[in-house]
């Protein structure tokens, strides 16, 4: 099994998949190969078998959808074995996207009392990053005279530029020199060459929002989504809000149109002329 699972992992890494697919396929595969007689003699019946028992445990279809994937990238990219699997599960129907109102934020920035970990919540909102992306910085990714830094090998495996907001710049830049940082440095790390983890950023939000007395569940990708309302908000072109986001169809930026206040829209029904 554990040779099975390096050889899956190496070939992840070879094709340049993301930290997070990489994780969510070795958590699904390890759960998987538990359920099997032979993993290197996988059969179809059994690949049937463990989904419609997750089915039947009322996993939602987004969950299945991945689990189906990351056996299908085992059996055929790895294994090479030609196994046909064109199953495939509804997705969950999307909600809205919560976000935090600009007074919500104010109040979860002030509520952080550590310089670095307001630093890293306040960039990550100004710039709509994903958490991962926050953590893989280095220092060389930034433009900060110019405004701008660049997310390497993001989703999708793409390059993205993001911007850095004006009332950051300074603070960055001490931020730097006061911690030493040099060019190839992470960003925000514990000894400049390991990322903090997820976990730690997850837990910064959880305090910061109960001090500030934010009721909602307030998570990192929650400052993303309030990052898209607020552009939106602030009638800004959706293409342009599509690409900072990094999002590859302009359906998905859509959303936050949907969550953006109703102040946005100055176009006046024709009843009101009739």
């Amino acid at each position: 099994m554990t040779c099975i699972i390096n050889s899956m992992q190496k070939e992840m890494l070879r094709r340049r998949f993301s930290i997070r697919t990489i994780q969510s396929y070795i958590f699904c595969i390890e759960k998987f190969l538990k359920k099997v007689n032979n993993p290197n003699k996988i059969k179809k019946k059994e690949i049937k078998e463990f989904l419609e028992e997750l089915s039947e445990r009322k996993r939602a279809g987004s969950t299945m959808n991945i689990y189906l994937s990351a056996i299908k990238f085992l059996v055929n990219d790895v294994l090479r074995k030609n196994i046909n699997l064109n199953f495939r599960y509804s997705k969950t129907p999307k909600k809205l996207p919560v976000f935090l109102n600009r007074d919500e934020l104010k109040r979860l920035f002030n509520a952080i009392e550590n310089a670095k970990h307001k630093l890293m919540i306040q960039l990550m909102y100004s710039a709509g990053l994903r958490v991962s992306e926050l953590l893989y910085l280095r220092v060389k990714d930034l433009e900060i005279e110019m405004g701008f830094g660049w997310i390497r090998k993001g989703k999708g495996s793409k390059d993205r530029p993001f911007i850095i907001a004006k009332k950051l710049k300074n603070e960055i830049v001490y931020y730097i020199i006061e911690n030493n940082l040099r060019h190839y440095d992470f960003l925000f790390a514990r000894n400049k060459v390991i990322p903090l983890s997820a976990r730690t950023v997850q837990e910064i939000l959880k305090q910061a929002a109960k001090k500030a007395g934010i009721k909602k569940k307030v998570h990192p990708h929650m400052l993303r989504h309030s990052f898209g309302t607020h552009l939106v908000e602030e009638e800004n072109d959706i293409t342009d809000v599509q690409k900072l986001l990094g999002h590859n169809d302009v359906k998905t930026t859509m959303v936050y149109v949907h969550t953006a206040s109703p102040k946005m829209i100055s176009v006046e029904s024709p009843f009101d002329n009739l």
